[in-house]
């Protein structure tokens, strides 16, 4: 791959150009000090060291004013094609400012992607109608991965409560993982809890690895041996359908579950010694301050 040259020590300001080509245009170092804000001595000097780093002699001066020599002309033709590129390269990068501060880029493990972003979302968007959201629905791995490249300004992933290395994160709120299964099963109707001996024996609807979810469960029944499963899908909604078909059992989010619970449609089985608490929580690089929206986006969570 070929190297960039180095510019040399002695390469010409662009403030000094910039000056130099007022110069050549208005003829009056009084008038060019006027023009941009400069006491007259302030340009005669930086015309003075122009012309030391070049190594020419770029004006005359004499008391009609001062003008270019024909060294200074072929120099400011030359820079007018440097200001002219410097000048796209600004506009372009006020382009992209205004790009960014309209554009927002958010990846959220697949619970709070479903049900808690589009509120908050809607609810940011009617205090900033400009806005343009990219949003990655994933599990909490490829969240954190998501950040860590730099391809989410911040990502919201749950699990437990300690930080990522190597990220800022704050908890939004907290959740609660329950045992639910279909009405026929027999656990439904079943009066004393389920334990965690049994929980761990019974084949279980799960998530696929890097789930938040699946880290969880995957902890709260260690005690007795790692989870037995009978199908491993990768979304809530696909192992919620599945329990209501009566697949078998799934640990799910109190929160993902509510609505077939409420229509009946699922049954919550209490457990006995299991802890299935966890926190949503919103990440971002380390050292890296939140944007403004994005800042926006956490106060909007962390107050619904």
């Amino acid at each position: 791959m070929l190297r960039s040259a180095v510019l040399p020590p002695l390469a010409p300001d662009l403030i000094e150009l910039d000056l130099l080509d007022s110069v050549a245009e208005l003829g009056s170092l009084g008038r060019v000090a006027a023009r941009h804000g400069m006491s007259q001595p302030a340009v005669s000097m930086r015309m003075s060291q122009l012309e030391r780093r070049l190594g020419v002699r770029l004006l005359q001066r004499d008391t009609s004013g001062t003008r270019l020599t024909p060294a200074g002309e072929r120099v400011v033709a030359l820079a007018r094609r440097v200001l002219g590129e410097t000048r796209a390269l600004l506009a372009e990068v006020d382009a992209l400012a205004a790009e960014e501060s309209s554009r927002l880029r958010v990846a959220a493990s697949l619970t709070i992607a479903e049900h808690l972003l589009p509120g908050w979302l809607a609810q940011l968007h009617r205090q900033r109608p400009d806005l343009g959201v990219l949003m990655e629905m994933a599990n909490s791995a490829t969240v954190l991965a998501r950040v860590r490249e730099g391809r989410a300004d911040v990502g919201f992933v749950e699990g437990h409560s300690a930080c990522p290395p190597g990220m800022g994160s704050r908890v939004i709120r907290d959740d609660t993982l329950m045992l639910v299964v279909s009405p026929d099963h027999p656990w439904a109707h079943r009066s004393s809890p389920v334990t965690g001996p049994e929980l761990a024996r019974a084949e279980l609807i799960v998530r696929e690895t890097g789930s938040g979810t699946r880290e969880i469960l995957q902890d709260a029944l260690a005690p007795w041996g790692t989870p037995r499963w009978r199908l491993e899908l990768a979304s809530t909604s696909a192992i919620l359908a599945a329990v209501r078909r009566g697949e078998g059992p799934s640990v799910v989010s109190a929160l993902a579950a509510a609505d077939d619970l409420e229509a009946g449609r699922l049954k919550a089985v209490s457990t006995e010694g299991i802890s299935f608490s966890r926190s949503f929580r919103a990440v971002w690089l380390a050292g890296r301050p939140l944007s403004p929206l994005s800042e926006r986006l956490l106060a909007i969570a962390s107050s619904t």
